[in-house]
């Protein structure tokens, strides 16, 4: 239990404040400063200079009746939906490396999880974009070589879509109606590092007694998974869930790098970080742009109080 701080013990202990001098400053500068100016620049027609003009509420007014901020958050709510359905390889996977009987072979798996996050996520980014390519993207030639297109193609037939045809390659990034089939393929087999080592954070901290138990009871894999493992490691899998929710929501660099600053064909792609990004950098509106930063951070913090307050995990 830490204890109170008087100013007995502060005049004794001082010296040891000035540690934590340098850390705090450099917080202060780098992220509580940024995040002060984009509070005050979200009341101003800024365009990034030192003039501005006081326009007081309006910008927010704009951005809640903005066209395409609106259509952006339902991206990035479907975009949201799906990643949650991202997160069960990551489990999967981390109670298959736990259940491993060898310790060698865990620590090898962990390393194994561990060297991609050693590339950078740019090259992952251009390495993906590549994948999508119409005429050199692996994706495609997968494709071709399994004979999926010409099944895509008869469902095409079947529904509708105007969007598969046997002579021309499929344009992932290039046509309104796949851009968001591709963001979601994106990651593939999406299976997280940072996931799974917390996942297996909580998984090595079940008690050996507790399979124990379970195998006397005849308990099999799979019950071993819904019943023991699952529940167990559902702190962790809070702890995930919102790490996931602000991600989606504040990222914008896999758009921008695969659809460019204008969220693809029809800016099917478009999500609110990219917006933002858009008005400030293309169209040099830094005033509106810091007001869409604001909504942005009210909105995630709403979700984030909605999850600590009604999202329990029973001890």
């Amino acid at each position: 239990m830490a204890l109170p701080l008087s100013r007995e013990r502060v005049g004794r202990e001082w010296k040891l404040y000035l540690f934590v001098l340098p850390s705090l400053v450099l917080v202060l500068t780098f992220s509580y400063f940024p995040a002060a100016s984009a509070v005050y620049h979200g009341f101003f027609d800024w365009q990034g200079g030192d003039s501005k003009q006081w326009v007081g509420w309006d910008n927010f007014k704009r951005a809640l009746g903005d066209p395409v901020l609106r259509d952006s958050f339902k991206t990035v709510a479907l975009l949201m939906v799906f990643n949650l359905f991202k997160m069960i390889p990551s489990i999967l996977i981390a109670v298959m490396i736990h259940r491993l009987k060898s310790d060698r072979w865990q620590y090898l798996y962990r390393v194994l999880l561990v060297i991609p996050m050693i590339v950078p996520s740019l090259v992952t980014l251009f390495i993906w974009k590549l994948f999508f390519d119409p005429n050199l993207g692996v994706l495609n030639q997968v494709l071709d070589a399994t004979g999926f297109k010409s099944l895509l193609v008869s469902l095409d037939h079947v529904f509708g879509w105007e969007v598969f045809h046997e002579q021309i390659p499929i344009g992932w990034l290039s046509q309104p109606e796949l851009v968001l089939p591709a963001l979601f393929i994106w990651g593939f087999p999406w299976i997280g590092a940072v996931g799974v080592l917390i996942f297996l954070a909580g998984l090595q901290s079940i008690g050996q007694e507790i399979y124990e138990a379970a195998e006397l009871d005849g308990v099999g894999p799979f019950k071993k998974f819904l019943y023991i493992e699952l529940p167990l490691i559902l702190t962790q899998v809070r702890l995930s869930l919102v790490l996931l929710v602000i991600g989606t929501l504040q990222g914008y660099g896999l758009q921008l790098l695969l659809l460019g600053d204008s969220g693809g064909p029809g800016a099917r792609g478009m999500v609110p970080g990219l917006w933002m990004y858009n008005r400030a950098f293309i169209a040099g509106e830094f005033g509106y742009a810091c007001a869409i930063g604001m909504l942005l951070f009210l909105f995630i913090l709403a979700l984030t109080y909605v999850n600590h307050r009604y999202v329990r995990v029973e001890k």
